[in-house]
């Protein structure tokens, strides 16, 4: 058995931000278009009317404060409200593809290495531009990397579950180097006319190098311990997919963007996750107070803080739990690794800290890491 280690992050940002004040006075032009449009109906009780927004609500509901975007007029376009990204051919590079090699080449140069030296690309998001052929062996071509690839999803614990899924390979011999890549479109379906979630997500890409820790070329991260956990829940749902054109609900639908009842997720997956962390790190024979650093996935501030409570049973320091997503948002699967990226180089040789995400499924993947 060999052991694994994280070698090298890298972050692809998209250069567009959209302020909470910005993302503000679009809905509510939005919403008092549409208040007027449907003031019959509205007054008859047939539909609600929507209610304005505001950027105190948007931080007060996650400690969102902005978010990066890859495109920011039609997100703001009151008419429109969804990103307008043009139709590529198919012997141009996808966007999920292109945004990923920006990220694993930066990943490369942190771990001091070349692409040819990757044996497997595992591509790990909550959503894929197509069904086929897999994002992930577009990657590989365009990065000329030998092996194989494939795409897997798991919501917003794809990054951990992928790391997992690496990791193993690597410690049994069957590779020496994986990239693990997270493009995380999230805009594009994103419901931003619905006041309710129209704040919460961003667009990022984030690539992991995991490889032999006895042929890094510097400092790493070896990986101890990963796990995996889920549980059925339809409170986080996405119903757009092929099958419904064979339903004859080709239409815009609301069911067919992010959909989640957000009290149910935050009662439910929090003391999930909470007692993941903690059943994790006492089986690897570590107490909580060991955690030198906790990268949490970045959905939700509460949620974190929650979390970080339970799991050290104090308030954490500001440094012990990083927060990005009052820059970032919600980036899915990409947000632990982003903090992880930001917010790991100032740990000693021999400090422990564990990444954890979570998501959609229910899902959570929570990864034990020590400074080398």
């Amino acid at each position: 058995m060999f052991k694994s280690a994280i070698t090298g992050t890298g972050v692809f940002t998209p250069e567009n931000v959209i302020t909470n004040d910005e993302l503000v006075a679009a809905f509510n032009t939005h919403a008092d278009r549409y208040n007027s449009e449907n003031e019959k109906e509205i007054a008859a009780g047939v539909l609600d009317a929507k209610a304005h927004s505001s950027s105190s609500f948007i931080v007060q509901a996650s400690g969102i404060e902005q978010r990066y975007v890859l495109d920011k007029e039609g997100v703001l376009d009151p008419g429109r409200m969804y990103p307008k990204l043009r139709a590529r051919s198919d012997d141009e590079p996808s966007i999920m593809a292109e945004i990923a090699v920006e990220a694993a080449n930066k990943a490369f140069q942190d771990a001091g290495i070349r692409p040819d030296q990757i044996d497997t690309v595992i591509c790990a998001a909550s959503n894929m531009e197509r069904a086929y052929p897999a994002v992930a062996i577009e990657i590989q071509k365009l990065l000329g990397i030998q092996g194989f690839a494939f795409d897997m999803n798991v919501a917003c614990s794809s990054a951990t579950f992928g790391i997992q899924i690496a990791s193993d390979m690597i410690r049994t011999g069957s590779i020496k180097r994986a990239l693990v890549v997270n493009p995380e479109i999230c805009s594009a379906h994103l419901e931003w006319r619905d006041r309710d979630c129209h704040f919460i997500f961003g667009d990022v890409c984030t690539a992991t190098v995991i490889e032999r820790a006895e042929d890094a070329n510097g400092d790493y991260f070896e990986i101890l311990s990963t796990r995996c956990l889920t549980d059925f829940s339809n409170n986080i749902r996405n119903n757009n997919g092929y099958l419904r054109r064979t339903r004859d609900q080709m239409e815009d639908r609301r069911d067919m963007q992010f959909m989640q009842n957000g009290r149910k997720v935050f009662k439910e997956v929090v003391p999930m996750v909470s007692a993941l962390i903690l059943d994790h790190v006492e089986d690897e024979g570590l107490a909580a107070d060991q955690l030198k650093r906790l990268w949490l996935h970045q959905a939700n501030k509460s949620m974190n803080d929650f979390i970080g409570r339970k799991v050290l049973g104090r308030v954490p320091e500001p440094h012990e739990q990083p927060n990005i997503l009052q820059d970032y948002a919600n980036t899915s699967s990409a947000g632990s690794i982003i903090a992880f990226s930001k917010y790991s180089n100032d740990l000693a040789s021999g400090d422990v800290g564990i990444i954890c995400s979570f998501g959609a499924g229910y899902s959570a993947g929570s990864v034990i890491v020590r400074r080398n």
